[in-house]
């Protein structure tokens, strides 16, 4: 069954609450159409950042190719590695740019398909459930000290210093 991690926006200025119908579902597993269509998928997603970054890095690679007069056949290999990459990170990279640009990580649902995961997130949302992370804590805990040393060897050895 594929896994759905849901998303919530920052608030808006005139917010108070946040708005349920924004609230963003984002599949995890492999996607055929960011392996077929790379680029165009990160422009419908607006992935700006990562475009721009896959970009560069699939310029880089094409010159590097021509510059090491790789065969067609090489090339091709390494474009279908690439689009796989792309397709096997693709619901990673939505993830981060939500992070990015302030979005919250309220929960995990397993669902057949996307209707089934929004109902299923906004029945248990409805009922109550806690689906919001619990806040970090302002500071780390603080450690116990532990007890001081002692010169005593356990077992059956003799006094560290002493007579055999």
């Amino acid at each position: 069954m594929p896994v759905y991690t849901v998303h919530q926006p920052p608030l808006r200025r005139d917010e108070i609450e946040g708005d349920p119908a924004r609230i963003a579902f984002v599949r995890d597993g492999f996607s055929f159409w960011a392996f077929v269509l790379g680029p165009l998928w990160m422009l419908w997603h607006r992935l700006w950042l990562v475009l721009l970054a896959s970009c560069v890095v699939l310029a880089a690679i094409y010159f590097g190719l021509l510059k090491t007069g790789a065969s067609p056949g090489v090339r091709g290999v390494v474009w279908l590695l690439i689009g796989i990459l792309i397709g096997l990170e693709a619901s990673s990279l939505r993830r981060w740019t939500l992070r990015r640009r302030g979005w919250t990580d309220i929960g995990v649902v397993v669902a057949d398909d996307l209707n089934m995961a929004e109902r299923r997130f906004y029945d248990a949302w409805t009922a109550g459930a806690d689906t919001l992370p619990p806040e970090p804590p302002a500071s780390p805990p603080a450690r116990r000290p532990s007890a001081p040393a002692s010169r005593d060897v356990i077992g059956l050895f003799p006094q560290p210093g002493g007579r055999p």
